[in-house]
């Protein structure tokens, strides 16, 4: 344990509750947190059926102006080539726009087709990716909390939290791309209390992996939340390093709760 007092975590109907380090005194948690930075895909929207539709527009856009290389590369075919180019360049394992620029523009100069149309293909997949559906209770929580708090986007992923819908909600963003490094290395999340002008112990980061955003959170000194949606605990996760704050919630709305607002 952490030496804040005993986890009081609640396992029920739907998966894990609300509960915290210090004997459930949210109370202390929310005026010892002045800020939040907030992981994006599937935390605050599904990302999955994003990635599919995108990836189905793309190959539907290369039939009509790529034929060669949409017969060549459906899309389980730009599926592989991507995770090929990922295996083969793993210093842009951090990097989601660079792998899936690379991954077209090799798709199209393979088949011979124009490999000026890289930019117009994946404009295209940008814009289906960034058409997002939030989880239900993410838009009216997430304004009650941008009352109370700066939000700051941090994410492994590219999406652009302005182009969203939810952009009004946030201060600002860091990905993985800009930073360099992908959580859960400590240094992304040192970017983004920087961004905030914060220390670590100032802020709550919260987010859906357990891996990427609790674990990697708390290594860089900041508080946690984890957003589970009704997960699984996972492995050994009772035995959570750190001194900070942590706290287990089903949804954006239960955290807001849990902080008060």
């Amino acid at each position: 344990m952490n030496g804040m007092g005993s986890s009081r975590q609640h396992h029920g109907e739907g998966g894990w509750r609300t509960g915290s380090w210090r004997a459930g005194d949210t109370h202390g948690m929310s005026t010892a947190i002045r800020a939040l930075t907030l992981d994006l895909d599937d935390t605050l929207w599904p990302v999955a059926p994003i990635i599919q539709r995108a990836e189905q527009a793309l190959f539907d856009w290369l039939q009509v102006h790529a034929p060669a290389t949409a017969e060549r590369y459906p899309v389980a075919g730009m599926r592989r080539l991507r995770a090929e180019i990922e295996v083969r360049h793993p210093e842009l394992v951090h990097d989601l726009t660079a792998l899936r620029r690379r991954a077209i523009h090799e798709a199209l100069a393979s088949c011979g087709d124009d490999v000026a149309l890289t930019d117009a293909a994946f404009d295209l997949f940008m814009a289906e990716r960034h058409r997002v559906t939030l989880y239900d209770d993410v838009l009216p929580a997430l304004e009650r909390l941008a009352a109370r708090f700066p939000l700051l986007a941090l994410s492994n992923g590219n999406a652009d939290v302005a182009l969203t819908g939810v952009g009004h909600c946030f201060v600002g963003r860091v990905g993985a791309r800009e930073a360099g490094v992908a959580k859960p290395d400590p240094r992304i999340f040192a970017v983004a209390c920087e961004a905030l002008g914060l220390p670590a112990e100032a802020v709550l980061h919260v987010g859906d992996s357990w891996h990427h955003d609790v674990l990697g959170a708390r290594a860089a000194g900041l508080h946690s939340a984890w957003v589970h949606r009704g997960a699984a605990m996972p492995e050994g996760a009772h035995d959570l390093a750190g001194s900070g704050w942590h706290v287990q919630v089903e949804d954006i709305d239960a955290l807001a709760q849990a902080l008060g607002v």
